[in-house]
Formats: C-alpha cells, sequence, structure tokens
C-alpha cells in the first residue's frame, strides 16, 4: 500500500469516474485502474462497485476513503512541514550566550524571531561559557555564541570566529574621575569599584602589560558576574566602573546614563567571538539563520 494508492481511490470516490480521476493524477485510465486494483488485493476487500459507467465505493471502500482521507492530509501537512523546516519558519533553536552577546544580542535576536520566524520555537540561556560547552556536547544547546578567549579548541567542536568588538571601560555621566578631563590613569580608577565579567588569561596579560601588576584583575575587579546588564545597573547608579564590551553600553549611553571613560594610555583591548557547534551533526536551517543575525550585529 502506498500513498499514491489511496490517492487514486479517493479521486475516483470524489469524481465517480476512472477516466476523469486518470486526468486529475495525468496517467492513463488502464494505469489509474491496475492502482486501484493493486490496493484492492493487497487489502483483500473489493472497494468500488463497477457498473457500466457508473462507479460508487462499497461499503468497504467508504472506511478505508475514509482513513485515507485523513493520511493524505497528513501526508501534505508532512511535506508542508518539511518545506517550513527548511526554510526555517518552523522548528526549534536551543540557543546558549556568553556575557557580552548575551548583553548585545539577547532582546534584538527575539523581537527579530517573534516579527519574522514566530512558528519557530527558541530557547535562550545565558551562562558561563565553561558550563555550557558540556551542555552542548549533551545536546542541551544547538548552538552557543561566546567569548572566543574563554574556549578551548576540540576536534568535536566548529568554532567560527564572529570577529571583535571594541572593549574599554565606562562609568556613569557625572562620575568624579569625568572631571579629570582624559587625564585619568589605571592607579585613579582603581579608587574606585571595577565590575566586570570573568576575563580570560589573554586578557589579563594584556591590561597588566598595559597597567602593570595592578591591573591584574583577581585583584583589580571587585565586581565580578556573568550577568552584563546587572553589573550595568550597578555601575548606572553607583561610582562603580564597568570593564568589558562597549556595544554593551550603548543603550545607556544613548540615553545620557552611562559613558566611555578613557584612560592614559588607552585601552587597546577588543573581545572577540565565536559561533560554536558540533561537528559531525546536521543543521538546522533556524541555525543558519541565527549565524547571520549573529554576523549582522556583533560589529562595532
Amino acid at each position: 500500500m502506498n500513498l499514491k494508492q489511496l490517492q487514486h481511490l479517493l479521486a475516483v470516490a470524489d469524481l465517480g469516474s476512472f477516466s476523469q480521476a486518470a486526468e486529475r493524477h495525468y496517467i492513463s485510465q488502464s494505469a489509474l485502474s491496475r492502482s486501484i486494483q493493486a490496493l484492492e488485493r493487497e487489502l483483500d476487500v473489493c472497494l468500488i462497485d463497477r457498473v457500466g459507467k457508473h462507479n460508487e465505493l462499497t461499503p468497504f471502500g467508504r472506511v478505508v476513503a475514509q482513513r485515507a482521507r485523513r493520511m493524505v492530509h497528513d501526508a501534505g501537512e508532512l511535506r508542508r512541514s518539511a518545506q517550513f523546516l527548511q526554510e526555517g519558519k518552523i522548528g526549534t533553536l536551543r540557543l546558549g550566550l556568553g556575557s557580552g552577546p548575551s548583553a548585545i544580542l539577547m532582546r534584538p535576536f527575539l523581537r527579530h524571531m517573534a516579527c519574522r520566524y514566530p512558528g519557530v520555537e527558541v530557547s535562550i540561556a545565558p551562562g558561563s561559557t565553561e558550563l555550557q560547552i558540556p551542555l552542548l556536547r549533551q545536546r542541551v544547546f544547538d548552538v552557543l555564541v561566546v567569548d572566543m578567549h574563554r574556549i578551548a579548541p576540540s576536534p568535536d567542536l566548529i568554532i567560527e570566529d564572529l570577529g571583535s568588538m571594541r572593549a574599554g571601560f565606562s562609568c556613569r555621566a557625572g562620575h568624579p574621575l569625568l572631571e579629570r578631563n582624559g587625564r585619568v590613569s589605571f592607579d585613579d580608577m582603581r579608587r574606585y569599584p571595577l565590575a566586570s565579567t570573568p576575563l580570560s588569561a589573554e586578557v589579563a596579560r594584556d591590561l597588566m602589560a598595559r597597567y602593570g601588576a595592578g591591573a591584574d584583575p583577581q585583584t583589580a575587579v571587585t565586581l565580578r558576574c556573568d550577568d552584563i546588564p546587572a553589573l550595568l545597573d550597578v555601575v548606572r547608579h553607583s561610582d562603580a566602573v564597568f570593564l568589558g564590551i562597549l556595544a554593551a553600553i550603548r543603550p545607556h549611553q544613548e540615553a545620557g546614563h552611562l559613558t566611555e571613560l578613557r584612560l592614559a594610555p588607552a585601552l587597546d583591548a577588543v573581545a572577540r567571538f565565536a559561533f560554536v557547534t558540533l561537528a559531525d551533526r546536521t543543521e538546522a536551517p533556524v541555525v543558519g539563520l541565527l549565524r547571520q543575525f549573529v554576523i549582522d550585529v556583533l560589529h562595532d
């Protein structure tokens, strides 16, 4: 039994004519007759009473046609769903975000998916890269967007470099350090709390190379967590200074609440982000949509 045989039966049931049913399916009348005869042999029942030029379903035929109609409809819906999956219009996406990408991507990506792809079920979890990598391997996540410096190369991971974004210091508008007209040293800034996400060893080396041993994040950073919006809220309402991706402060900067704090010498640092998936795993089309969105957004 196959779907074509059921479609041929339904065409005869709907049209009452073998010739018209054959025309509907662009086959010869004899080919359609053989198709229905094969179905009858398989089910071992007579499905159509052939009386001259008139054809009607037998009692068995009516039962089979009723169920066949549901099966044909379901098959059509399955094809439609497969097409939507290929186009990224339906499906699921389980996304893990590092602290920097979370601050920049989460809200705009959720808005983007709600407006453009409402049929896709999106689940986003921000958190520590070190904790998210095992979850990616366990298939809890489909993809991660994280700090490149905090992920070690591995043969089971595909790590795509998404480029860099400028990092620096920022503080609230009206902060006492802003009165120094750009002549702020790291020691000047150390008089105030320094807020940051956990930093990689590479970033720590860069900070100490530029500002000395006192810039070691292990001792210099006094407010540390993976939640950048929480850190920025603290900075906005206190004299704490934020060290991190400057793109994360952009909405607060446009609102006049936060501003970049320029130190002397200037911090010449960037954050690099990675798009991480599992190797040897078929990629869902919606992952491609995410990749393009991330490429469009994660840049200065």
